[in-house]
């Protein structure tokens, strides 16, 4: 007996829908359950399986076709039955858009909302940060055994605040041999609330440093020694007797001291303040050495990593310092120049911009026309409305996620392995709005002009914007204001995942009462999204970017530190949220994500 497959009921105030393509031809056999065809309304994309076993005898609804929900879609039963029907003739024209369809599924392989703020600024930095300890214990070591204690003034690190009982060197802004004044910088040290330069307490010249960089000390440890540049040298000879044992009968030769700059400033032959002093006016010949002054072991290391000549860079830093950036900078302007055609002339080589454009690879559409598809569609008509319907203003906040960043890189690779799923910035964003989303319940309503109503939800409903081939589709996750950081993350997972695999149903992209558009992912500092109606307020989360800003200390005042900074960008409906009630929201937001108050949740 033939059984009728209808359009079911899709989701509130869902009473249509369109055939996006059929998944089975007319005399093909299927099962139970077995996806048919593709439907697309307003608010999802789904498949409609077969209500019972047996094979597809006629197709009612044709490819693009509109239905309304109850209208019949196609004819199962036994096969015998498909003689008397004639109905077959139908699909004909269906025929070739499963083919069209299909790239397109499996594209859907690479988008995710949360991958960026990945925070690509921390992983780039956890190798560099141990690359230094290679390099490092040569100039430490010449310099503790080139310098007395007996003289010179003794750098200690000072109380950095309530509670900060430790510090860890971040980098020398000065090497063993430098002349510094008083008050100038010295070092950088990392706390767990602060990040602050360490400045010298008497001028002179750095004798002797103790602590290496990414060494953890003790408030009060020495970390160097300032004194006399005389002090240095009676008892420089001392340590490189035992070094050096080998080569000291035959000291003469010049090339020596020029492959051992760092110690130079110690044991303090006369040829090597001559070749240093001639490096900077003879770039060239120098790409063996270690470079102009002011070069931190991190970035000696670095730049032999990118095969980077130190000689030939001209420093961005204070004094002429060559910084880490100079370095990557340098090694992008050597990969553009390697990624330019084979057959361009040495001439035109300097013209960077150039080589960069011809080694991109035009899109396809280029000088194309296409049909738009349903999400687009859709997404078109949605954010007209949205602008023709509400009242949209944009508010923005800088807020510091240092202490964030430090949390997580503490515990994500355990986190991944004990919950399955990685652990990226946007579950602790997530939970910092539902936290002030219950504080502040205007930004989690929803208005009604006709009726004069306000309605506030007693939970929180977060959408999130998911960035797939065919558009941006946003799923939600319902009750979020009862999750943890774990759950919020996996949920996040699982959405994204059953988003970019065609998988989600029609309650997963429904019931949402705050979206937020994770527009850092892909690099963007600011977005002014347009909130997705009926809701009344969408936040942006911009690129997390190390930068360097000005702040408090107890002890030491307005100081600048390098902090992991972001762009939080609030879209709201000025119909019911004021701009008060916007700044509010933010600022509640910022308080609670610097603030970094969630290491309960991961037992820290």
């Amino acid at each position: 007996m033939a059984v009728e497959v209808t359009l079911p009921e899709l989701g509130e105030s869902v009473t249509e829908g369109t055939v996006s393509r059929w998944l089975k031809q007319v005399g093909d056999t299927v099962a139970t359950d077995e996806p048919l065809l593709e439907i697309s309304t307003d608010k999802v994309d789904t498949e409609i399986p077969s209500p019972a076993a047996g094979t597809l005898l006629e197709i009612r609804a044709n490819e693009d076709d509109t239905v309304e929900v109850g209208a019949i879609l196609a004819v199962i039963g036994e096969e015998s039955e498909a003689q008397g029907g004639g109905a077959p003739s139908e699909p004909a024209p269906t025929q070739e858009a499963p083919t069209q369809e299909a790239p397109a599924q499996e594209a859907e392989q690479a988008p995710a909302p949360q991958e960026a703020p990945e925070p690509e600024p921390t992983q780039e930095q956890a190798p560099v940060a141990e690359t230094p300890q290679a390099e490092t214990p040569a100039p430490s070591a010449e310099s503790t055994a080139g310098s007395s204690d007996s003289a010179g003034t003794e750098v200690t690190l000072p109380e950095l605040g309530e509670s900060v009982t430790e510090g860890t060197v971040s980098r020398w802004l000065k090497q063993v041999g430098d002349t510094v004044a008083t008050d100038e910088p010295l070092l950088e040290i990392s706390t767990d609330k602060v990040d602050t330069e360490i400045p010298s307490p008497a001028a002179g010249t750095l004798l002797e440093i103790r602590a290496k960089e990414d060494e953890t000390v003790q408030v009060g440890a020495v970390l160097a020694v300032i004194g006399d540049a005389n002090a240095a040298p009676a008892p420089a000879p001392e340590a490189p007797a035992p070094a050096q044992a080998a080569p000291e009968p035959t000291p003469a030769p010049t090339p020596a001291p020029a492959a051992e700059q760092n110690p130079a400033p110690l044991v303090a032959p006369t040829p090597a303040p001559a070749v240093e002093a001639a490096r900077p006016t003879a770039p060239a010949p120098s790409s063996d050495s270690d470079g102009p002054g002011y070069v931190t072991p991190l970035v000696r290391k670095l730049a032999a990593e990118h095969n980077v000549d130190l000689g030939s860079l001209q420093g961005t830093g204070v004094g002429g310092r060559i910084r880490k950036q100079d370095v990557l900078a340098a090694a992008e302007a050597a990969k553009a120049a390697a990624a330019a055609p084979a057959d361009q002339p040495a001439a035109e080589s300097p013209a960077p911009a150039a080589a960069t454009a011809s080694s991109v690879e035009p899109s396809a559409l280029r000088g194309t026309t296409e049909k738009m598809t349903r999400l687009r569609k859709i997404i078109a008509s949605r954010m007209v409305e949205s602008l023709q319907t509400s009242a949209q203003l944009t508010t923005v906040v800088e807020v510091d996620l240092t202490l964030v960043s430090r949390l997580r890189a503490k515990v994500k690779d355990d986190f991944a392995r004990r919950e399955g799923v990685k652990l990226s910035y946007l579950p602790f964003l997530i939970k910092a709005t539902v936290d002030a989303l219950k504080v502040h319940p205007k930004l989690n309503a929803t208005i009604d002009t006709e009726a004069e109503e306000i309605h506030y939800p007693a939970t929180e409903n977060v959408s999130i914007a998911v960035d797939t081939d065919k558009g941006l589709v946003v799923p939600v996750i319902k009750n979020a204001g009862d999750l943890s950081i774990a759950g919020l993350a996996k949920k996040v997972a699982d959405l994204a995942d059953r988003t970019r695999n065609n998988k989600l149903s029609p309650d997963d992209i429904s019931g949402g009462t705050f979206t937020v558009t994770n527009t850092g992912s892909r690099g963007a500092l600011i977005d002014t999204p347009i909130v997705n109606i009926p809701q009344v307020a969408i936040l942006g989360t911009g690129a997390l970017v190390k930068r360097p800003v000005v702040i408090t200390d107890k002890v030491l005042g307005e100081t600048i530190a390098i902090r992991d900074m972001m762009y939080l960008s609030l879209s709201y409906d000025h119909r019911l949220v004021d701009g008060a009630d916007a700044a509010r929201f933010l600022v509640t937001l910022k308080e609670r994500l610097e603030e970094g108050d969630f290491g309960s949740e991961f037992g820290v």
